[in-house]
């Protein structure tokens, strides 16, 4: 930091010698002086891009971890071979936004797949060779030898039920969990089999991907390997279809980056089409086969889309059961709603007398969608039906997450927007 204050320093504060200005007596000052200004930023997001990465990308430390751990038969997995063996499922670009949860676009079976890693270990190991052996024991510690078949079951639905609530429908979930944890598909589930899709469980993103697996807006899950997990590629993972590198982000005011996004954005058909998908995974998580979910980030980075312009949920690491946000808010001392937030902004109502979190959101997952819908709509949309469109949304911004409200009012409001935009691109090429 030191050398880039002083750096800083001589660019922007050290005068032109008198002797330099006058062999260039043609250039002006502020010319030379906005050249180096841009030399400096450019060295600056170089220097920043690398700085970052070099922070956020482990996924060597990711690959040693869990083939080291599969050499040694604590863990298994559909990709395991592939991975540590036969050297066909490839790392490649990195696209992780935290060290402890590596994301990398990669290659395998001649398709471009996302490989997660949810190792929270992973910094340790880089550094210490015996937290290796340690996270053996801490995440890979159960089900314990001796386990019998029945009693895995059992730990499998008390999980669920813990995690999902007490739906009838959990049997089934069972069974699916155990078949994917056979991978030989010998009938049997082995210890190092049994402690791989326990730990994957653990990962809130994995448990949704297979509580949401019937559903077409969620990214289908290819493979795995201990807690290391693959997933189909979604071609464009931003609802405006690109996104600011994120060292530029700073740099450039909010008009800019709305200018960038309309710029790049679908056409309007497009994106409605793409809205309806959206709207359709809200109704779909709302209720669904496996409980209420709750989205709890609702920024464009965390949806996209695929080739043929269907929506789908490119980051469910930011969608929480009911069961969870209820464990967060049970008992929590609160002066204000704020003080009931559940990650960025799954906000509870705060019982002001009582000084404690009440189960009810101040906003549900459509009034949050419609927020974020607004401007994506509005931007291009057809001129006969702008008026209508605005009027939909402002009124579905407004609703309460009340529970008196859930039910009737905002299948209401849900279906009328979907109408609204159904009937503009239906019987056109874009539907």
């Amino acid at each position: 930091m030191r050398r880039l204050r002083r750096l800083v320093h001589l660019v922007l504060f050290c005068p032109l010698s008198t002797g330099l200005q006058s062999r260039l007596p043609g250039i002006k000052v502020k010319y030379l002086f906005l050249a180096w200004l841009g030399i400096f930023v450019g060295s600056w997001v170089v220097y920043m891009h690398y700085s970052s990465y070099s922070e956020l990308c482990r996924g060597h430390v990711c690959q040693m971890i869990i083939c080291d751990q599969y050499k040694k038969g604590i863990i298994a997995g559909s990709t395991c071979k592939d991975l540590c063996e036969e050297h066909t499922l490839v790392f490649q670009q990195c696209l992780s936004s935290s060290p402890t949860q590596q994301v990398y676009r990669g290659r395998w079976m001649e398709k471009e797949v996302i490989i997660k890693c949810g190792i929270e270990d992973a910094l340790k190991a880089d550094s210490n060779p015996d937290s290796v052996s340690k996270r053996d024991l801490v995440l890979f510690d159960k089900p314990t030898r001796g386990t019998s078949m029945d009693e895995f079951r059992e730990m499998l639905l008390n999980f669920l039920k813990a995690n999902l609530g007490d739906q009838t429908s959990l049997a089934a979930l069972v069974n699916q969990i155990i078949t994917m944890a056979d991978v030989n598909r010998d009938g049997k589930v082995s210890l190092a089999e049994a402690k791989s899709i326990w730990a994957l469980l653990h990962l809130n993103e994995f448990l949704l991907m297979l509580s949401l697996h019937e559903k077409e807006h969620t990214s289908k899950l290819l493979g795995h390997c201990g807690d290391l997990y693959v997933t189909e590629k979604i071609p464009h993972n931003s609802l405006y279809g690109t996104n600011v590198p994120h060292f530029f982000q700073p740099l450039l005011p909010s008009a800019i980056h709305r200018i960038i996004h309309q710029w790049f954005a679908p056409a309007w058909p497009r994106r409605a089409k793409i809205a309806i998908g959206l709207l359709e995974f809200v109704e779909e998580i709302f209720h669904g086969t496996y409980g209420n979910f709750y989205i709890c980030e609702t920024s464009f980075k965390n949806v996209g889309y695929n080739d043929k312009y269907d929506f789908k949920m490119v980051n469910l690491r930011r969608v929480a059961t009911e069961m969870t946000i209820r464990g967060f808010l049970k008992g929590r001392h609160c002066e204000q709603n704020v003080d009931c937030t559940y990650g960025k902004d799954c906000m509870a109502t705060c019982d002001k007398l009582m000084k404690q979190c009440k189960s009810d959101m101040v906003q549900p997952n459509l009034a949050k969608v419609c927020g974020l819908l607004q401007d994506y709509l509005l931007y291009g949309a057809p001129s006969d039906l702008k008026e209508e469109l605005q009027k939909q949304l402002r009124t579905c911004m407004t609703l309460s997450g009340l529970a008196s409200q859930m039910e009737v009012h905002h299948s209401l409001v849900l279906n009328n927007l979907k109408t609204l935009l159904w009937k503009k691109i239906s019987n056109t090429k874009y539907s």
